[in-house]
């Protein structure tokens, strides 16, 4: 059993990782639903919460459902991060997680995110910031290091601990490389195998099958394993990983029905969250991932593009699985 503070996790968790314009409360549940143990919510920026900015508050509903589930801040400012986090409090997550890890250059530019990878110390008082001012579990989530010859992940984790995170998820990146190139998780080892090192650690980067998160899991001894854009279109990958390790066998891939019943779903969920138009509207970025690799889906792809109201969703989905069953397209 893995333990983030007073948070009970199974034996080697698969945590959703927190991911922008994604892990929303729908696309959270259907992750859930298909074996996530641990989540995260989009991140959210601290001078956003303090600002009352509209977006930055809804990213804040979380969901008995969904439980244990996390939220995620970021910025550069001390006591910005200290208000965030009890803002945050009030909505009654199991945890708070700290993004230091976030490359894109806007975040980064504001001296947050991976632009903290810079200055270990800011970083450090960053974290005691939070830290101080809540009772909640409070983890971080952060790369190796801004670039190859500033890699710092060592001394981040130790100190880390030192300020009093309960558990880290290392992308095994750095920032220069963005999401580019292998992730090399021989760091994360490392960290694990440093005694002075008592908090959980989680590996993120590259795990996108049952296969690789056997291999992971045996090579490099992590407590967990964080997924991110592995499950983006794919939810079943946390109960196919699930499975594996328990049977070795691997599941057969979903079917075009059960496809097709998972957009079902998460178009549903969407609309109850935002209304129906902004949530078929947003569900318009899922829709190539869910079929990525199957035949002859660009026109259906094109004619879900063209649907704002449930009811015609419906109608879509059931044409488009007669399709498939018809010209007998397993998958």
């Amino acid at each position: 059993m893995v333990k983030i503070g007073n948070i009970e996790l199974p034996e080697f968790p698969l945590l959703l990782a927190p991911m922008e314009d994604v892990s929303d409360p729908p696309f959270r549940r259907l992750c859930k639903m298909h074996g996530a143990d641990l989540m995260y919510s989009e991140f959210i920026s601290s001078e956003g919460l303090i600002r009352d900015a509209i977006k930055s508050r809804k990213k804040l509903d979380i969901f008995d459902y969904e439980r244990p589930v996390g939220i995620q801040i970021f910025g550069g400012d001390e006591e910005a991060m200290a208000m965030s986090a009890r803002i945050v409090e009030t909505v009654e997550p199991d945890l708070v997680d700290i993004n230091f890890g976030c490359p894109v250059k806007k975040v980064v530019c504001k001296g947050a995110g991976a632009g903290v990878l810079k200055d270990i110390d800011l970083m450090v008082r960053l974290t005691k910031a939070v830290v101080n001012s809540t009772h909640l579990p409070v983890t971080v989530k952060t790369r190796l290091g801004w670039d190859f010859d500033s890699i710092n992940i060592d001394e981040v984790a130790e100190r880390l601990q030192e300020a009093g995170i309960k558990a880290l998820t290392i992308h095994a990146r750095t920032r220069s490389q963005m999401y580019k190139g292998e992730a090399d998780w021989e760091h994360i080892s490392k960290i694990k195998n440093n005694p002075n090192i008592e908090i959980p650690i989680f590996g993120n980067g590259d795990i996108d099958s049952p296969i690789k998160a056997e291999e992971y899991k045996k090579r490099y001894d992590c407590d967990g394993v964080m997924i991110g854009r592995g499950a983006i279109g794919y939810p079943w990958i946390f109960n196919e990983i699930k499975h594996y390790f328990k049977t070795g066998e691997i599941l057969p891939e979903p079917t075009i029905s059960q496809r097709l019943e998972a957009v079902r779903q998460h178009a549903e969920w969407s609309t109850e969250w935002k209304g129906e138009r902004v949530g078929l509207i947003e569900m318009r970025q899922h829709y190539s991932n869910y079929f990525r690799g199957i035949p002859h889906f660009k026109e259906f792809k094109r004619r879900f593009l063209e649907v704002f109201t449930l009811a015609e969703m419906d109608e879509l989905i059931a044409e488009t699985d007669h399709f498939y069953k018809e010209h007998s397209f397993a998958n």
